[in-house]
């Protein structure tokens, strides 16, 4: 016979747990620390390992490294080297997990087995590991026994918690292959709004980073790959930012690089290297300011020829937002409609053709310092020559640019 007092002492057991909490203070719980594993990602693997962007102070960085054993079984090198890889390879059938190449049900439903899959391939761990940790620890415990963590965490889980222990470790489990693996991959590459025009298909999720770390803001993330800030507008918010200032205030972290903020002074009368290299780090600002400009411009244009030909006014009314983008991501259909547009507005159609030329000027790698200099200086007075007010201020806020 098993003693009365004893059975019903394990049942209290796996009821309660070690911990007896009420439900809301588990709730609570089980809140913080998915969120210590979400600031895990974006800080320790994706700003500091991935990107660069900050270095952590010993003791910071390893326990991260310890919480996302224990929480996840990620492996830092192959976290690292996927999201690299991404980067490098960003929208083609190499990217890891590109919703615009595997489809957008794919990523949110099976980013975790994408995730896996990448990370059994050998030639991107070498390719794009480096600099990552590689001591005793890592080699021996970490990487070597990744699955001990989340079986250690199920065993305290259950031993603080009882059975709804169960619960909490299984969302631990899915926390970061639903909103990392499947929203910021997926969703962060399909939807959302955007603040620059990069070469890649990221939005921005959301403007207020708190559920994902700041990580709903990935379209200023691509923008600026190295940034340790992803917020870029007054009305953004990333909390790992707010994190990484105070461990900065402490000691704790040092900020490597931010994305540029533009700076002005005195326009330059003559554009010379100095120009060419502040125009070419605003580029994203530029672009930002020949999207208003082409939006604004098409409004007008519809609104002047609409009285005459309606067709041509909604046409230029449609045109607004496709316009504004880089023209190699136009579609077929879009292109085919370039010619009526450019018969209907003479003003769009040179705002388009020397937004083009621009962007032109700093994808020529192959071409001296000097060259571009004077490629930058004629294009300046071509747009200052053009009449078109929009090309006017274009060229005037270049030749302000200062040095960051």
């Amino acid at each position: 016979m098993i003693d009365s007092a004893l059975f019903d002492s394990v049942l209290s057991f796996l009821d309660t747990g070690l911990a007896d909490l009420t439900g809301w203070q588990i709730l609570a719980y089980t809140l913080i620390v998915t969120h210590i594993t979400i600031a895990g990602v974006t800080i320790y693997l994706h700003r500091s390992q991935a990107h660069r962007a900050l270095d952590l102070h010993p003791i910071v960085s390893h326990f991260f490294r310890f919480w996302l054993w224990l929480t996840t079984g990620m492996v830092t090198r192959e976290w690292v080297a996927i999201h690299r890889k991404h980067h490098a390879r960003c929208e083609t059938a190499d990217d890891p997990h590109s919703p615009q190449t595997r489809g957008i049900r794919k990523v949110l439903l099976e980013g975790a087995e994408l995730y896996r899959a990448e990370a059994k391939n050998l030639e991107t761990i070498e390719k794009f590991s480096h600099g990552t940790p590689d001591d005793w620890i890592e080699r021996n415990l970490y990487t070597r026994h990744s699955a001990l963590g989340i079986s250690l965490l199920l065993i305290i889980n259950v031993a603080l918690f009882g059975v709804i222990g169960l619960s909490i470790w299984a969302v631990q489990m899915l926390w970061i292959p639903i909103n990392a693996a499947g929203i910021i991959n997926g969703i962060g590459h399909y939807w959302g709004y955007r603040n620059w025009d990069s070469a890649d298909a990221s939005t921005n999720v959301f403007p207020i980073g708190i559920l994902i770390g700041g990580e709903e803001l990935h379209n200023n993330h691509h923008a600026y790959g190295s940034s340790a800030k992803f917020s870029s507008k007054w009305y953004e918010f990333d909390i790992g930012w707010a994190y990484i200032r105070i461990m900065s205030v402490l000691g704790l972290a040092k900020v490597r690089r931010l994305a540029p903020t533009p700076k002005f002074a005195e326009a330059k009368p003559v554009v010379d290297v100095e120009t060419l290299q502040s125009v070419i780090q605003n580029r994203y600002d530029v672009m930002a300011q020949f999207a208003v400009s082409l939006r604004r411009a098409c409004a007008e244009e519809a609104r002047r020829v609409a009285p005459v030909s309606r067709p041509q006014g909604h046409l230029l009314v449609s045109a607004r937002k496709w316009l504004a983008v880089d023209a190699a991501k136009w579609t077929g259909e879009q292109r085919a409609k370039l010619g009526e547009i450019f018969a209907a507005s003479e003003q769009v159609k040179k705002i388009v053709e020397m937004r083009n030329e621009l962007s032109a000027i700093w994808d020529r790698s192959t071409l001296s310092r000097e060259q571009l200099v004077a490629m930058l200086q004629q294009w300046c007075h071509r747009a200052e020559a053009s009449g078109v007010r929009a090309l006017q201020d274009i060229a005037l806020r270049m030749r302000c640019y200062a040095a960051a």
